[in-house]
């Protein structure tokens, strides 16, 4: 099969979880015998990568793309004529869609694959009508979920732009599940949130200008689970009674930086009190400013790191990883590589969706500042716990989330190649 694979970001280094994702994703298509042309958005630092992706891809199409805050007001302002999502809105470049048109207009194309919400406006062109094309929306996350669930943590003047956004999201998203002929899920949580957007749109008469075209084919859901390189991803060697905990993730999405902000500010003061040598380091690109400050006034307890190209050397140093996910879909890759990587884990009950793991076996859970408090401290103060976490985790990801294993799934969808 021929597949024409649609990203919104260059997919390698796979050094952030939609990265993870999207890269074992394309392996696994490339080694099933599939034939996979990337068109995708690139930022200049990631030219570079474009060579690395040619060894997986048949072809690859970079479409250079910048962002700015004032065009992202323009965006959100013509969001509101339109009645699309912002992110749809702003992704929608006239240079990706010409791209495409000419791919489609001059190589026989079976399949396309839109990779993530913003890509699927860009599965319906203008084709002759007896083009035989089959379209998979690849859902990392139920996307409409992420914003209903920020209304709570954003301050009260936001809330109804928020929760207006979230609407409209819904109904855009369940739109686009129903006119694919696949779509991919990452949970089984995330099968039942697409459904219900999906239900939705369903149940209204039309979305305005949303431009999007019903199919005639049987719309199907599939759970795919995200997968990560358990023989890449090694047991780290951590150092005996350390008291440091490690924390990361791209610190420019909401939902991440509100999780670590409410760690530091709420839960990390709570751990001091009780373990006065704990300190905490924040990895991620493109740190908050408020996060600097942490830094200062914490008096060397708390680390900035920034972007860090290889996390080997500070897990060994940490005795914990911990994951304060306050909002969010999908699931969290950096949990899987901790567990791939045998690191004691601590987060909440939305961090931990999606990922079968038991616990008090796996991984501790933790919701109340307190409470994410006390799970963390029974960590620092039990080395054997940690010991058990870590080797019950290395276990679960080889056995249950290994690319080769985990995204056998796919073959329902895509056949054997």
């Amino acid at each position: 099969m021929r597949i024409l694979f649609l990203t919104q970001i260059i997919p390698y280094p796979p050094n952030s979880g939609p990265k993870v994702k999207t890269w074992h994703v394309l392996r696994y298509l490339a080694s099933k015998g599939h034939q996979v042309i990337l068109a995708s958005f690139t930022r200049p630092e990631e030219e570079g990568y474009i060579s690395s992706l040619r060894e997986v891809c048949a072809d690859v199409y970079p479409i250079p793309i910048r962002r700015s805050r004032i065009a992202d007001m323009g965006y959100w302002f013509r969001s509101q004529f339109t009645g699309r999502p912002f992110l749809v809105e702003r992704d929608d470049l006239q240079a990706m869609r010409t791209c495409i048109y000419e791919i489609l207009s001059t190589t026989h194309i079976d399949c396309i694959h839109a990779d993530q919400l913003t890509m699927t406006q860009f599965a319906f062109l203008d084709l002759p009508v007896n083009y035989p094309l089959i379209r998979v929306f690849d859902a990392h996350n139920a996307v409409w979920t992420i914003v209903e669930r920020m209304v709570k943590n954003v301050p009260w003047y936001v809330k109804p732009i928020v929760k207006m956004e979230a609407r409209r999201v819904k109904h855009y998203e369940g739109g686009i599940v129903q006119s694919f002929d696949h779509t991919l899920a990452v949970t089984e949580t995330d099968r039942q949130y697409l459904g219900e957007a999906r239900e939705l749109f369903n149940n209204r008469k039309k979305i305005p200008r949303a431009n999007i075209k019903r199919t005639k084919s049987q719309d199907s859901i599939t759970v795919t689970p995200i997968a990560v390189d358990t023989e890449l991803l090694q047991p780290v060697s951590r150092k005996p009674h350390s008291k440091n905990l490690f924390t990361m993730g791209t610190l420019h999405y909401p939902p991440n930086a509100d999780g670590i902000r409410w760690f530091a500010q709420e839960v990390f003061p709570i751990i001091r009190r009780e373990e006065p040598e704990a300190t905490l380091t924040i990895a991620g690109k493109n740190p908050p400013t408020d996060f600097e400050r942490f830094m200062q006034e914490s008096a060397g307890a708390i680390k900035v790191t920034g972007y860090l190209p290889d996390l080997r050397p500070h897990l060994e140093n940490a005795a914990v990883m911990v994951v304060p996910l306050r909002a969010g879909s999908g699931m969290r890759v950096r949990i899987l590589e901790a567990f791939a990587q045998a690191m004691p884990v601590v987060t909440t009950t939305v961090g931990l969706e999606g990922i079968d793991a038991i616990p008090g076996e796996e991984v501790l859970v933790a919701d109340t500042p307190q409470e994410f408090a006390a799970s963390v401290v029974s960590l620092l103060r039990d080395e054997s716990l940690q010991a058990r976490l870590a080797k019950n985790g290395r276990r679960l990801a080889e056995c249950c989330y290994d690319w080769k294993i985990t995204l056998q799934k796919m073959d329902s969808v895509y056949g054997t190649g």
